[in-house]
């Protein structure tokens, strides 16, 4: 067994703005795992909101590699369980690790790993693209580089009810609008009565996570369904969204790899939630994983490697309005830096 780590840049096509801040390039940690001949590849960005850098991830992986080499003949579930309670600080670290296994295991067995799940291609949700806060122009102009019938739009400024109209007068496309918790109850009920209106779906995480009485309310009196985003970080967070919104958006990353998160999955359709996967701009190695889950949800923000200047693998990618997956087994990823 042997493990390696590739960090790169990732280069932006555009600055990409949300109410935390602004970026040129995303910071992303690969894994390589190699047992006999089968490599499986994980990835988990290095994001400083969350204080998370490629650094710390390869130190606290490195410390569970005599962990992995012991246990490398099972399944990625039981050696995420193994695993988990030396990572647990870093689910970052825990995600790209239990995302290569997921990708070793479903080599070495010859099959893809969706397959592996019993799953099928067939309806499918296809991802939004992600317009970024900027001036309207900018939004405008981004959107015509980008023809897409569905539109994850970043907001969370006191105009946003008058930026989404002057978008709508460019497009018919869907709108999600995600405010990053920026908005106060009263603005969101507000806003939600002349955005539906406007064509947009739903709203992502519209307040802070700490304001339950406002989304009580909110949930009450909101014109449009609300999706869970920061609310929803780990397993025990989908039970305690149930009463407040009506999905969840599960980032892989987050949550600590695609074994919690298949989990939290199955748990929010008991609950009766609506159930949407989301990137943090990894490459095509992460995009992949999350891919593989797509015959369970009902939404998918998978646009992560779709808004990078130039790519640093292959696998499952997204054009022509289709999901294509590559005639190879596990993910599906391939890094072309090193093959």
């Amino acid at each position: 067994m042997e493990l390696k780590f590739y960090t790169f840049d990732l280069e932006l096509k555009n600055t990409f703005t949300i109410s935390h801040g602004s970026r040129d390039f995303q910071p992303t940690l690969i894994v390589a795992l190699t047992e006999g001949e089968h490599t499986g590849y994980g990835e988990a960005t290095a994001t400083k909101y969350y204080g998370v850098t490629s650094e710390k991830m390869i130190a606290s992986i490195k410390e569970v590699e005599p962990l992995v080499r012991e246990n490398i003949h099972l399944t990625p579930e039981e050696l995420w369980e193994i695993t988990f309670p030396h990572l647990k600080d870093n689910p970052f670290a825990q995600c790209a690790l239990d995302i290569a296994m997921h990708d070793l295991h479903g080599k070495r067995n010859g099959i893809p790993l969706y397959k592996m799940w019993g799953l099928e291609l067939k309806d499918i949700p296809l991802t939004n693209y992600t317009i970024g806060i900027d001036s309207v122009e900018k939004m405008v102009e981004k959107m015509k580089e980008f023809p897409w019938p569905l539109y994850k739009i970043k907001l969370g400024t006191d105009e946003d009810v008058k930026i989404v109209k002057e978008l709508r007068k460019h497009t018919d496309s869907i709108f999600r609008l995600d405010a990053n918790a920026a908005w106060t109850a009263e603005q969101a009920i507000e806003n939600s009565i002349a955005l539906k209106d406007l064509g947009v779906e739903f709203l992502e995480q519209p307040l802070k996570t700490n304001d339950i009485e406002g989304m009580k309310r909110l949930y009450k009196d909101s014109a449009l369904p609300l999706i869970a985003d920061e609310s929803c970080i780990v397993e025990s967070d989908v039970k305690k969204c149930a009463p407040y919104f009506h999905g969840v958006n599960i980032k892989l990353t987050k949550c600590a790899g695609l074994t919690p998160g298949k989990r939290m999955i199955e748990e929010a359709r008991k609950l009766g939630l609506k159930v949407m996967v989301g990137c943090m701009t990894e490459s095509t190695v992460g995009i992949s994983a999350i891919a593989q889950l797509l015959p369970l949800l009902d939404y998918v923000d998978m646009d992560g490697a779709m808004l990078l200047k130039s790519d640093i693998a292959d696998g499952v990618k997204v054009y022509d309005e289709k999901v294509h997956f590559p005639d190879r087994n596990g993910t599906g990823a391939k890094l072309l830096k090193f093959e």
